[in-house]
């Protein structure tokens, strides 16, 4: 780790008692109990493993349930979790996986070969969530089970970073989910309620304010630090994220911009960790819907656009070569992209259907400074060929609901995308790849092409193939302008010095795993 000195469910917890808030403060740490307490923007408006997405919800599953593997270092790479170990077949198509016997759920029961199976199942059948990283590749006979302790994965094709994904397909207890399993395979009661083995469970859920954790006293995991319990406050201005961690009324903020860093610069107690990863920022178009299903008007804004204008506001980024992060595998450096030019802007307007203009809407997260900017950078730009920008602010759960149809989609919808696993099929299949519509990922793009691309890319072992595949892939994607492919930037996090055994790891690395810190006094 490289250190630099420079934003639902209030019911969830309603029976358990609350914490007064006074209590919160760090001194309270000083003493037998030792919160860590963090700020962000967004809320988590799910928390059934295998249907919420985002980041906070991301932080919350990787605490209150366990996967077959994690992930570790910088590159990441998996290691033992439930699985202790595996091996492979010598044609990559079978996995084997033996459990930790010692791993328990909260209710005492084993985390067994059963569980595993019965999750992944539950995981195919819903088709929501993570669910986009293995759809394609298991289905439903993929998992077996061998004996109580075994666990076997036969892949329908070939899936290069199958080991990666595991870290995010969550097990599920079957005897609670199945006591509460209603009409909707228990999703209302896991909107709520944990069926985890995790070493964390939810303590208090406060919708748009505060979630708690407090650490499971016989959880089946050794060691790890001294963390009693961990508090996430929902903080939608990143200037006020900036003054608590300052003034230390949290340990870490995870929405922080640029000038949030700067500011912070050599601030006594705080740690600023800026850290290159695979995360790509780009305003994604409904393609489907509205006046931007027009190739014409999507290729007129994407010349319209003022990316040194976004870069110079973006703060520790680069400007993003095509829908694929820069430096990471089949990324093409000769990728021609988009880039201002007004002439050619103006050209493919009059080749389009509004000639004389359109009114676009874009919803920036309500909350997220840069995206607000950016915003803003994008009307100016669209008002040089006669294009209005209407932005409407939105919370995170409502843009949830909006990008599950092309009709209630918005026109603009920026998001940030984080590599959950160090490799190209990550950003291709959930960005790009039709499967995922009506996913905030990728809301309604589709091009039959482009899926077949990503399909074989996915399952071609052939490195050099494989290479070839992902740059036909961009070049393709970027002919189509689905989207404005705008900055890599940099991971940005503030922390107390007080904060001990945080490893950055390049992947989902806002997705704080509580475990192996601790807090010194």
């Amino acid at each position: 780790m490289t250190l630099s000195r420079r934003s639902l469910l209030a019911g969830t917890a309603a029976a358990v008692a609350t914490v007064p808030f006074a209590d919160l403060s760090l001194a309270q740490t000083a003493g037998a109990r030792r919160i860590l307490i963090m700020a962000a923007g967004q809320d988590i408006p799910n928390f059934d493993p295998h249907v919420t997405t985002g980041f906070t919800p991301a932080m919350a599953m990787r605490n209150m349930y366990d996967s077959l593997v994690r992930i570790e270092g910088n590159p990441p790479q998996p290691v033992p979790h439930l699985a202790r170990s595996w091996t492979v077949s010598p044609d990559g198509m079978t996995y084997e996986f033996k459990l930790n016997t010692t791993a328990r759920f909260h209710d005492g029961s084993p985390v067994d070969a059963a569980a595993v199976k019965y999750s992944f199942d539950r995981i195919l059948k819903l088709r929501r969530g993570n669910s986009w990283m293995v759809s394609g590749v298991l289905d439903a006979n993929s998992v077996q089970v061998i004996d109580a302790e075994t666990v076997r994965i036969r892949l329908s094709k070939p899936f290069v970073a199958f080991l990666q994904v595991l870290v995010w397909q969550w097990i599920v207890n079957p005897r609670v989910v199945e006591a509460n399993l209603g009409t909707d395979d228990g999703q209302t009661f896991l909107r709520a309620n944990a069926a985890g083995s995790g070493a964390f469970r939810l303590r208090r859920a406060e919708a748009g304010n505060l979630y708690e954790w407090e650490r499971v006293g016989d959880n089946w995991r050794q060691g790890g630090g001294n963390l009693t319990g961990a508090i996430l406050r929902i903080v939608r201005e990143t200037s006020n994220q900036r003054l608590m961690v300052q003034r230390g009324e949290v340990h870490v903020s995870l929405d922080l911009t640029s000038e949030d860093m700067d500011s912070l610069k050599d601030r006594p107690g705080v740690v600023s960790i800026i850290e290159p990863e695979f995360r790509t920022f780009s305003i994604k178009m409904n393609t489907e819907h509205g006046p931007l299903a027009d190739v014409e008007l999507r290729k007129a804004v994407s010349f319209a656009f003022d990316y040194q204008g976004m870069l110079e506001t973006a703060g520790y980024a680069d400007l993003m070569q095509g829908p694929l992060p820069n430096g990471i595998f089949g990324h093409d450096t000769t990728l021609e992209v988009y880039r201002t030019n007004l002439e050619r802007a103006r050209a493919h307007l009059a080749r389009s259907r509004s000639p004389n203009g359109a009114k676009i809407e874009m919803t920036p997260i309500t909350g997220l400074e840069q995206q607000r900017r950016w915003a803003l950078i994008l009307a100016e730009s669209l008002r040089r060929i006669n294009v209005e920008l209407e932005i409407k602010p939105s919370l995170w759960p409502d843009m949830l609901q909006r990008a599950r149809t092309p009709q209630t989609a918005p026109d603009f919808f920026p998001v940030y995308q984080t590599a959950n696993y160090g490799d190209p099929d990550n950003i291709a299949f959930a960005a790009y790849h039709s499967t995922n519509n009506g996913n905030w990922q990728n809301m309604v793009y589709k091009n039959p092409a482009v899926d077949k691309i990503i399909e074989d890319a996915r399952a071609e072992t052939d490195v050099e193939k494989r290479r070839a595949l992902y740059h036909r892939f961009q070049r393709m994607v970027v002919d189509d302008a689905p989207d404005i492919f705008g900055v890599l930037e940099k991971r940005k996090i503030a922390m107390r010095d007080t904060v001990q055994n945080f490893r950055f790891v390049p992947v989902a690395s806002n997705a704080i795993e509580f475990f192996p810190l601790s807090l010194r006094s």
